[in-house]
């Protein structure tokens, strides 16, 4: 199934940044999604804001590949620690001593 996820805005919370995201697909309306980061994390990880769109991304298309009928993706999304310690292996690579 074809799907087009269009990045659309930020919007810089008190406690979070939100990437908000409208999902378009052959099968269903158009949906908007919201992830939201922690302000924290960023801040105790090496995440950094310019990752902020991509982590999100990937997440969201994590979500909407295990939908099914029974079980849609839920339209608000949070990154914790771990996705984000995951992300981070998957595109820095360590530096070596």
């Amino acid at each position: 199934m074809s799907i087009l996820i269009q990045y659309e805005s930020l919007v810089v919370a008190q406690t979070s940044r939100d990437y908000n995201f409208l999902v378009i697909d052959a099968l269903r309306e158009s949906r908007q999604f919201t992830v939201k980061v922690p302000l924290g994390l960023f801040r105790s990880t090496s995440l950094q804001y310019q990752d902020g769109p991509a982590i999100c991304f990937e997440i969201l298309q994590k979500e909407l590949n295990s939908e099914t009928q029974e079980s849609l993706a839920k339209s608000l999304l949070n990154i914790g620690e771990q996705e984000i310690r995951e992300y981070i292996e998957r595109h820095y690579q360590r530096k070596r001593s």
